[in-house]
């Protein structure tokens, strides 16, 4: 029996129990769907991030407290001290070749506007704050350095921010409530998308004094020095560790845009195939779900099995028979997955604030990995059939 033969037998044989056939792909379309979209998510990520760091440029430098690793070890020793805004002064003071130095400090926060209220992430920096960041304005303006002197209560806001708490109206001028104190909206910004800190359009602008003040606080989280060429960030990153250093000793990192998607790249990366590596975990349970119902198969078709070897058909014959049925199961419910994952993927980057990225690596995994998935899962179904006496076979009830 050639091929194409073989072939013809086992659609027929799948075509006859359709119901029984569609149950037992659905294990495989979930599990490609779930690799496709969950690639495509942490793909989506990484990109949007990676491209938003060079966005900002290849002069910026990040201080934080505490020693970090130069890979995915992390934080190795808790912070024994927080940096302050005298630090910031401090770098702006004593390192030369600097365009922007902004202290940054973040919290979470519920703002509220007459009836309307919602859960936000306050994102404190100084009047540099534009020079470093990337955003622009829809209206009004951005705090000044006599603002952010006298810690004045004013803030600018995300666009999902504005949109909620005054839909249909301009923001700038009105008044807001944030943890219960009164703050006036000097601005709003377009869409910015998500960000490092999460969406950046469900994010409030205050000054960092007045953040310190709101969250009670006399620390900030991070300074964000801006170079002012690309050249001189090895030279700028040398001289602020030779300020701090008498401060905190060893007790502070400084990273360059080049270490920081480093690590970011690492760190997503391996979220990317921990999650794929999940998803995997349904389409062996699918792979399963195969092999039993191929073992059903064999067992009703015992005296067919029987019938065929008595005229004459070979081992070989109800080997390939059953495999191909095997792999049709797993390719054809492949290709639907492939198919509901993409769609998954192109919906959820057009409809949610989440990005995706197809790539056809993972695609081609996917789809290769449901072959196998047939292959291997049908291979001891087949063999099973094709080591059946056709006497024994032939008496079977």
């Amino acid at each position: 029996m050639n091929f194409p033969e073989a072939f013809r037998i086992a659609m027929r044989a799948l075509a006859a129990n359709k119901a029984r056939s569609a149950l037992t792909m659905l294990g495989v379309i979930i599990g490609v769907a779930a690799v496709i979209l969950l690639v495509a998510i942490g793909t989506g990520v990484q990109g949007e991030i990676t491209g938003q760091i060079e966005g900002l440029g290849s002069n910026l430098l990040f201080i934080v407290p505490g020693q970090y690793s130069g890979g995915m070890g992390g934080d190795q020793a808790p912070p024994a001290r927080r940096l302050t805004l005298e630090d910031a002064d401090l770098i702006a003071r004593k390192v030369e070749g600097l365009s922007a130095v902004v202290p940054v400090l973040q919290g979470g926060a519920t703002i509220k506007a007459g009836n309307r209220s919602m859960r936000v992430v306050v994102a404190a920096g100084n009047e540099q704050g534009t020079e470093v960041f990337a955003s622009t304005l829809a209206g009004g303006r951005h705090y000044r350095r006599s603002e952010v002197q006298v810690a004045a209560r004013v803030c600018a806001l995300g666009s999902r921010v504005a949109e909620t708490l005054f839909p249909g109206k301009d923001p700038v001028g009105q008044r807001v409530s944030i943890n219960g104190q009164r703050f006036t909206v000097i601005g709003h910004y377009e869409s910015l998308g998500g960000g490092l800190s999460g969406d950046q359009d469900s994010q409030v602008y205050i000054p960092v004094t007045t953040a310190q003040r709101l969250f009670g606080v006399n620390f900030i989280n991070t300074i964000v020095v801006k170079a002012a060429t690309a050249e001189d960030v090895e030279r700028v990153k040398a001289e602020i560790r030779r300020v701090l250093t008498p401060r905190y000793g060893e007790e502070f990192t400084v990273f360059t845009q080049e270490q920081t998607l480093g690590l970011l790249s690492d760190l997503l990366g391996t979220l990317t195939y921990m999650l794929a590596g999940i998803a995997a975990i349904s389409l062996l349970v699918g792979g399963i779900g195969i092999m039993n119902i191929m073992l059903v198969s064999v067992t009703e078709r015992t005296r067919e099995i029987g019938i065929r070897k008595a005229v004459g058909a070979r081992t070989y014959d109800i080997l390939s028979q059953f495999v191909i049925e095997a792999v049709a199961l797993s390719v054809l419910g492949g290709t639907i997955g492939i198919a509901l994952g993409w769609s998954g993927a192109v919906a959820m980057a057009r409809f949610t604030p989440v990005p995706t990225d197809v790539t056809p690596w993972a695609v081609a995994l996917a789809f290769f990995f449901s072959a196998g998935v047939g292959v291997f899962f049908g291979v001891y179904p087949a063999w099973k059939a094709s080591r059946l006496d056709p006497i024994v076979a032939l008496r079977y009830e």
